[in-house]
């Protein structure tokens, strides 16, 4: 189950770079960017302060950027399950080819897509345990994890005396 989890993460990881990639940003821009403001995130999560969220129950939408269209990355329960677009007159996703009229239909459509994909099961999702989240890098930890961790003590196991 945990390769499984690491097969998601890489996916999500991959095509997020790719709607990046896909909103023509130029080097001179990013460049911008990064002197402007160095300690700026790119990609804010869902529980971020300063990340524009819009909570359609089960989703949450995170605004990533663009005009037209704007990128959002979905999550359902703590993951992330991939990315819509609002374009002027409709909403699309990032599996199917539909012309969805509202948000929660092409987060829906995108859900019901990578679930008959086999990316992910229909099964809710449990947070991670304090020992998955020590395998997480700690700049990708929320700050819910982080108060997890910190309330977290190992329990000895096996331990012998030398």
């Amino acid at each position: 189950m945990q390769s499984k989890g690491k097969a998601i993460a890489a996916t999500t990881k991959f095509m997020t770079i790719q709607i990046i990639m896909a909103q023509t940003i130029s080097p001179f821009s990013l460049q911008e960017a990064q002197l402007d403001k160095p300690t700026e995130k790119i990609l804010l999560p869902p529980t971020d302060p300063n990340a524009e969220v819009q909570e359609i129950p089960p989703y949450k939408l995170v605004y990533v950027g663009g005009a037209c269209p704007r990128t959002y990355r979905v999550y359902k329960a703590h993951s992330m399950i991939g990315v819509i677009f609002q374009h002027i007159t409709h909403w699309s996703n990032t599996v199917d080819k539909i012309r969805y009229a509202e948000s929660l239909d092409a987060a829906v459509g995108l859900d019901n897509s990578m679930t008959m994909a086999g990316y992910f099961t229909a099964t809710t999702e449990q947070p991670p345990t304090e020992e998955e989240l020590l395998d997480i890098e700690f700049d990708a930890l929320t700050f819910e994890e982080w108060e997890k961790l910190k309330r977290y003590v190992p329990q000895a196991k096996d331990l012998i005396a030398a």
